[in-house]
């Protein structure tokens, strides 16, 4: 009680609630849009979100890793969830069926989840996750959440996207602004004050769009709760989906490995088997929830390194404030619909230079692995095949059987699993020049 009387705790928790609410908001509101859900539905959606993240966060930090870190929609399965209506959609695949191959993928997902932390595999499981694949996993995930948001700093539509779509440049000139302001206040100004860059970046950016763009009515007015299990499609078996969505839950393993363990140095600690199980237990029963009622599944946010370490905000105390203030957000609906007309290009622009701490993220678990010309075949194949995969169009994988495709067609799922398939493998450590030493 007494940590909630200090008002430098309750600043904090109000920094926190906006790093949450920046990262949640546009989330549900882009899958919905992809779905093509109805007003209300969205609006569903985001008052669930705003309530299901709070109490995440909450009992994370009370009976999880117990450590300062976002738990929220997870932006690997967000990002897998986009690309694959995007290319489901291009095949024929209703979206209904999409979304409810979805959440039959997404519930095996969190039973194995759930297992692997209550049998304490978790360790077992972070020894696989090595410096360079999480190298990898970084700078591609990076690549995947970047391109998200700049499509949305541009005004493109996300998720389904029609062929007729084209940049909007009002929008693009505001976002392109904004974001050069975010990157002047992170790079000359004080800590003190870049600290809150990201705070910054909402209120001037929607009172900018406002001004000039007029307002956005991303939900309208009339919207309201209409509660409803699988929200993005009742149970169907497309196979292909449903494998997508099971690797990309083991592949989403590895955030909880990377936050954890990219945080250690701030806590001076390492962390211990059981806030590894727990960790996985808790997200693995929101996985569940978001499963039941057509959220994107949980797991600790990889970009609270990046906030920690430049607000210096580690303690619990602000941290609980943020996440109990978001969840009451959701609880009152016209609160809801306030937050939710904030501008997807406002909310694209802040989290695209937020996102851009991912490769100080990557390049420090690279600097951890030792490079020659013989062995960097380890991390080179995963991130250029990635990379150029994620170029691809469509139409290249026609002649690829259908079951696969939407793994195949998916940069960031094939990137990290060949970073795991290759360290874990071949032994790169014992691959040395020629006329050098393996002593």
């Amino acid at each position: 009680m007494v940590e909630l009387k200090k008002t430098e705790n309750w600043v904090a928790g109000l920094q926190w609630l906006f790093f949450i609410f920046a990262n949640i908001v546009i989330i549900p509101v882009t899958v919905g849009q992809a779905f093509q859900l109805s007003d209300s539905s969205i609006m569903t959606t985001l008052q669930l979100s705003f309530i299901v993240t709070g109490c995440a966060c909450i009992c994370q930090a009370l009976w999880g890793h117990r450590r300062a870190i976002l738990e929220g929609q997870s932006g690997l399965w967000w990002g897998m969830i986009l690309t694959t209506v995007s290319i489901a959609a291009s095949q024929g695949i209703s979206l209904p069926e999409i979304g409810g191959s979805l959440a039959v993928g997404i519930l095996i997902s969190a039973a194995i989840t759930v297992l692997v932390g209550l049998f304490g595999w978790g360790n077992a499981l972070a020894k696989l996750f090595k410096p360079g694949v999480m190298g990898v996993f970084m700078l591609l995930f990076g690549f995947q959440l970047i391109q998200i948001f700049l499509k949305g700093m541009l005004g493109i539509p996300m998720g389904n996207t029609p062929d007729h779509v084209s940049i909007q440049g009002n929008i693009a000139l505001l976002s392109i602004i904004l974001m050069l302001l975010m990157v002047i206040v992170n790079v000359t100004l004080p800590n003190k004050i870049s600290k809150y860059s990201l705070l910054i970046g909402i209120v001037i950016g929607w009172a900018a769009f406002a001004i000039f763009l007029g307002e956005e009515e991303t939900v309208k007015e009339s919207a309201s709760l209409t509660f409803d299990f699988f929200l993005l499609g009742k149970p169907e078996f497309n196979v292909g989906i449903i494998i997508v969505a099971v690797v990309t839950g083991i592949l989403n393993l590895a955030n909880t490995f990377g936050a954890l363990k990219g945080i250690e140095d701030l806590y001076d600690s390492e962390t211990s088997k059981k806030q590894f199980s727990a960790s996985l237990i808790i997200s693995g029963i929101f996985t569940g929830i978001s499963g039941l009622i057509g959220l994107v599944p949980y797991a600790p946010f990889v970009s609270s390194i990046g906030f920690l370490k430049q607000s210096g905000i580690i303690h619990r105390t602000p941290f609980l404030i943020g996440g109990a203030l978001f969840l009451m957000m959701g609880v009152f609906p016209p609160v809801t619909l306030f937050f939710s007309n904030i501008p997807l290009s406002i909310g694209s622009t802040v989290l695209f230079v937020s996102y851009l701490q991912l490769l100080l993220s990557s390049l420090d678990f690279l600097k951890k692995v030792e490079f020659n010309k013989r062995n960097v075949y380890r991390s080179a194949i995963p991130i250029f095949v990635a990379v150029v995969i994620m170029t691809f169009p469509d139409s290249y994988f026609a002649g690829v059987p259908t079951y696969i495709q939407p793994f195949i067609q998916n940069g960031l799922l094939v990137g990290i699993t060949l970073a795991l398939v290759l360290e874990n493998i071949i032994p790169w450590d014992k691959i040395v020049e020629p006329g050098q030493s393996n002593n």
